[in-house]
């Protein structure tokens, strides 16, 4: 596959307090016609993270239609598992009602963070959320112990699967604190209690690769496509790609994402968080460059399959 780099559609620059930086893990939900909203975390002025969102016409997008002045969900109290960072990762619109899947950060001691995912619905189509739960949906236990984070969740069948990253392992490298992480497989039969039976999705393929995140799942002509981001050491993010018959057993084609940095400029650096999704036959791609979303986001096109 080729994308061709439509450009950078938004740069957070302090529109409003809680995107005073940053705009990462871009999500892209259809209102109708060609307007999209695109939900983000924006940084505020303590540095932590709270989603919103912007809205785009699809055929015009560096112009920016809105953009939320309030977070579309707040971080929770002190003490709860998103006291300190909340990034929206994916929302299922079910009738009337909108899932959205977070990622939850508390900040740690002997590790920087501890991640959860979280689960909170909107009943206003997506301008304002309600959590579910002042706990997450998943946090760790013995399959999961040490963090999880960045759901995709498709539902088929009447059977919800979700696909996450879960860190494995944890270590001190060249004096910088790392978390290891793949992606595995869940499976739900309402979107809220997840059977976890630690099935590995993705798994390391290279040497000395320590992360990989942020799965973003479609299902095309019978088979399961995903994007995701991985890493080699402390280094910047790459997008990966795999396919699979059945969403569980996958092979990575890394070498035919068709798309990684630039030469120069806000993702030369890295290049990371994939959103994939299709609008009148045509496939678009939301990601961000360096630092993680603190360029923008960016726009890409898919010219070659």
């Amino acid at each position: 596959m080729k994308w061709r780099k439509i450009g950078r559609i938004f740069v957070p620059n302090g529109q409003y307090d809680w995107v005073i930086s940053h705009a990462s893990v871009p999500f892209a939900l259809h209102l109708g016609g060609n307007i999209y909203r695109i939900y983000f975390g924006g940084r505020n002025r303590e540095n932590k993270t709270q989603p919103g969102f912007i809205e785009i016409d699809i055929t015009d997008p560096f112009n920016i239609l809105r953009i939320s002045p309030e977070p579309v969900l707040k971080l929770g109290k002190p003490g709860l598992f998103d006291d300190s960072a909340i990034w929206c990762h994916w929302i299922v619109r079910r009738g009337d009602v909108l899932y959205m899947y977070y990622n939850g950060w508390v900040r740690g001691v002997s590790v920087p963070y501890y991640s959860a995912i979280g689960l909170a619905i909107s009943k206003d189509n997506g301008l304002s959320f309600t959590r579910v739960s002042k706990a997450p949906i998943m946090g760790r236990n013995d399959v999961d112990p040490y963090s999880v984070g960045g759901p995709c969740v498709l539902v088929e069948n009447n059977v919800w699967r979700m696909w996450y990253w879960s860190a494995v392992d944890f270590r001190i490298e060249e004096g910088k604190p790392m978390y290891y992480y793949h992606i595995k497989y869940a499976e739900s039969r309402d979107g809220i209690h997840w059977e976890r039976k630690g099935i590995v999705a993705i798994d390391f393929k290279y040497p000395g690769e320590t992360r990989i995140s942020r799965p973003c799942v479609i299902k095309e002509g019978g088979i399961y496509k995903m994007w995701y981001s991985y890493a080699i050491g402390h280094g910047g993010y790459r997008i990966g790609y795999a396919e699979s018959k059945d969403g569980i057993h996958w092979e990575r084609k890394d070498e035919e994402v068709g798309i990684t940095v630039s030469k120069e400029g806000w993702d030369a650096e890295m290049i990371c968080y994939p959103f994939v999704f299709e609008h009148k036959g045509q496939k678009y791609m939301l990601y961000n460059g360096n630092g993680y979303g603190k360029t923008g986001i960016g726009l890409a096109i898919l010219e070659e399959e």
